[in-house]
């Protein structure tokens, strides 16, 4: 059975289980269940290659105890054994030994996650076929990997779950642009469900992976934070598919939580890509780790901030932001002029707003820029949604062709040789100030749409307006005279 059939069976299994409601928890219930059998089948790997290796989840616990059976627990003993047993232990494994870290993981995966199937009939069901996938084959895994790529796609359709998600397209082309090396200290403080670091995975993996050594220091240059449970469960899941031993470096904390001016030279980084939530305010307090010209209860703002602050000279980010970072005032216009001092913001690719829906609808930016010399100029680049098509959708997303026009256009790793185009145009310094750094620059080369003379179109409203007023009068009259009968 092929992986994307497996997976869809399983979907319509627990369709038919009352606990189970939305995309959002038929993931979530999917994710520990992939989860734990990942982690059995890596375990079992490294028994066999490490002398010394050891799992830290206790036996009666481990995926080949308790799931691999096809005619093992079911019904109410399965749900006992799991809600019962399972669940309060790997919420308190306890994280000792050479493989704490390993422990760790698994402890925060289950820190927060919930079985939500209430047939143990169905849900043995579910365990059945999840035990039929070996995720020791690469091929194999590989193929879940896409799937559940596919599967957290889905997820912009599941309410405020969507917020997790960054379409591929876009994570992918940042990656791109980037250009990650193994060795280079990678950062995604708000990781969501892992698609930047899946994509830098990928790209190296793709381009400068060629000795066990690259992959030991590309593994070991990965770092990773995210605030809520469901999106830190479904990241460290993604990496264990895309073959990451050890994803202890995804951290499952708020990052803003800790004071900006304590993050020193031992923390700086080489690259940081992001998509930072944008349109939320951060709980109370938050905003006073920051120094005060900085002070907002902004979320966008105030990784912006801290995105600055982290990247060490020569360092590179690639992040998106809302239009409201480009043209705000107050606290925004102090960071643009602080970023534009400390950094070189070579580059705004500007993007429809359909770009994030239906999760958002407001229109994005992806900035591009590089710690240690000051910005002289900017250049701008407007992404457009493909001609015969009004605007992405669910249906019709942004995919990574959508960017090929940016791509040919971009320059090379020096951004050499770049030219003006009717999508792309360039701004001095010197006008970003005379704006007040107000850095929402419309597209130069587009023509406005003719509207008419303002006069003109006041003197029809006016004429309209009287039209209507006289239509309004004459069946007042009518239905006067019609009572009067």
């Amino acid at each position: 059975m092929s992986a994307r059939t497996t997976v869809k069976s399983i979907q319509d299994i627990m369709r038919q289980d009352v606990g189970v409601d939305g995309d959002a928890q038929r993931l979530s219930q999917l994710c520990w269940m992939f989860f734990l059998k990942i982690i059995d089948d890596q375990d079992q790997e490294l028994e066999v290659m490490r002398d010394d290796y050891r799992s830290p989840i206790p036996e009666r616990l481990q995926w080949r105890t308790w799931a691999a059976d096809p005619e093992g627990r079911t019904g109410d003993e399965l749900l006992g054994f799991i809600n019962d047993d399972l669940f309060p232990a790997l919420k308190g494994l306890p994280a000792l030994g050479p493989y704490a870290n390993r422990a760790r993981v698994v402890r925060a995966v289950f820190e927060d996650a919930y079985n939500y199937m209430k047939s143990g009939q169905l849900l043995r069901q579910v365990i059945n076929k999840i035990s039929s996938v070996d995720f020791n084959d690469l091929f194999e895994r590989k193929h879940f990997g896409d799937i559940y790529e596919q599967l957290l796609n889905d997820l912009q359709s599941a309410g405020n779950a969507g917020e997790y998600y960054t379409p591929r397209a876009v994570t992918g082309f940042v990656v791109g642009r980037i250009d990650p090396r193994p060795g280079e200290i990678l950062y995604d403080p708000a990781c969501g469900t892992g698609g930047f670091l899946t994509c830098a995975i990928r790209h190296m993996r793709e381009r400068y992976v060629k000795r066990p050594e690259d992959e030991q220091a590309l593994q070991a240059g990965l770092r990773a934070m995210e605030k809520k449970q469901l999106p830190h469960m479904l990241c460290v899941t993604n990496l264990l598919l895309h073959g990451i031993e050890d994803p202890s470096f995804v951290r499952h904390d708020n990052t803003l939580a800790r004071p900006y001016i304590s993050y020193g030279k031992d923390d700086r980084v080489d690259i940081i890509v992001s998509n930072s939530p944008f349109g939320g305010k951060e709980e109370d307090g938050i905003e006073s780790n920051f120094p005060a010209q900085f002070r907002t209860r902004e979320t966008a703002d105030l990784f912006l901030a801290l995105f600055i602050r982290l990247l060490r000279p020569g360092g590179r980010a690639g992040i998106v932001l809302p239009d409201g970072s480009l043209f705000g005032e107050g606290v925004k216009t102090r960071l643009k002029e602080h970023l534009l001092e400390e950094c070189n913001l070579h580059t705004i690719v500007r993007l429809p707003n359909s770009v994030f829906k239906p999760y958002a609808s407001i229109g994005t930016n992806l900035l591009f820029f590089e710690k240690g010399e000051p910005t002289r100029e900017v250049w701008f680049y407007e992404h457009q949604v493909p001609a015969g098509q009004k605007a992405y959708s669910m249906t019709r997303p942004i995919r990574v062709e959508h960017f090929q026009g940016c791509v040919d256009w971009w320059g090379g790793p020096e951004r050499q040789g770049r030219q003006e185009t009717e999508q792309a145009w360039r701004v001095d310094l010197d006008t970003i100030k005379a704006r007040g750094y107000n850095l929402d620059f419309k597209n130069p080369h587009t023509v406005a749409d003719d509207h008419g003379d303002p006069e003109e179109l006041l003197a029809k409203l006016g004429q309209d307006e009287q039209r209507a007023a006289d239509l309004r009068d004459q069946l007042k009259a009518i239905l006067a005279e019609a009572l009067l009968r």
